[in-house]
């Protein structure tokens, strides 16, 4: 038997701002917090643009939410979406939330859901507002999930890729924000951590499956030692 429950996620899609061929790879990455057993589409199903999407319900399990373009050029599926978040949010049911878009009208919805204490995972694409992005627990580029999926075995290896400045950055400023021991080392999970809670970082946006994969991309900068407790440590070298 599991020690504590698994956590119960829903995953709300906004059918009309999100590509359908990212469900796979966006329902294995929400696996790592619980089981998604609500999976809403929301959209017109009568417009011809969701037709993959329409193709694709039954075999994911995607419950299709009918919303009608009430005004030419608008659509309802954003205020649909954002009532019945809040009615799952105070029915309190769900400990975490996929929110599948680009559209930064979600932002104050995510905010909402955090202030909550709810795990927020935003997919969507990479030029989506930074407000959305930076709103989420962590937002994640859902092209980038489809490219490393199709193409895993043409991936150069870890030791090839090169690593954004930028990144390096955080990744150290996190370092420096960790609990560290005598020689520097600190807990490669609690480094994730602290970059995650200040730029919903995640390691997949930059084609990687783990944070030590990333790392030991980055050696000229970082230091990585597994330890007789089975963790992995990290110490800033330059």
């Amino acid at each position: 038997m599991l020690d504590t429950p698994l956590k119960n996620i829903a995953l709300l899609i906004d059918a009309d701002n999100a590509s359908h061929a990212g469900i796979d790879p966006v329902l294995t990455v929400l696996a790592e917090l619980g089981q998604v057993n609500i999976r809403r589409a929301y959209g017109n199903w009568a417009k011809p643009a969701l037709a993959k999407w329409n193709q694709i319900t039954h075999r994911y399990g995607l419950q299709p939410m009918q919303q009608f373009d009430l005004t030419k050029g608008k659509n309802a599926t954003d205020m649909a979406m954002t009532i019945d978040a809040i009615d799952l949010l105070y029915r309190g049911k769900v400990d975490g939330f996929g929110i599948m878009s680009s559209d930064s009208d979600f932002t104050p919805l995510v905010t909402r859901l955090r202030q909550d204490g709810l795990l927020v995972y935003g997919f969507g694409s990479d030029k989506a507002p930074e407000a959305f992005k930076t709103a989420c627990t962590r937002y994640i580029d859902v092209d980038q999930l489809i490219r490393t999926q199709e193409h895993e075995d043409d991936i150069p290896p870890v030791e090839s890729r090169q690593i954004d400045q930028d990144l390096i950055e955080l990744l150290g400023d996190a370092w420096k924000a960790a609990s560290r021991d005598e020689n520097g080392f600190a807990r490669l999970q609690e480094v994730g951590q602290i970059a995650g809670n200040r730029s919903s970082f995640d390691v997949r946006n930059h084609g990687f499956k783990r944070l030590s994969d990333l790392m030991k991309a980055a050696s000229d900068n970082f230091k990585l030692e597994r330890r007789s407790d089975n963790h992995v440590y990290v110490k800033r070298v330059r």
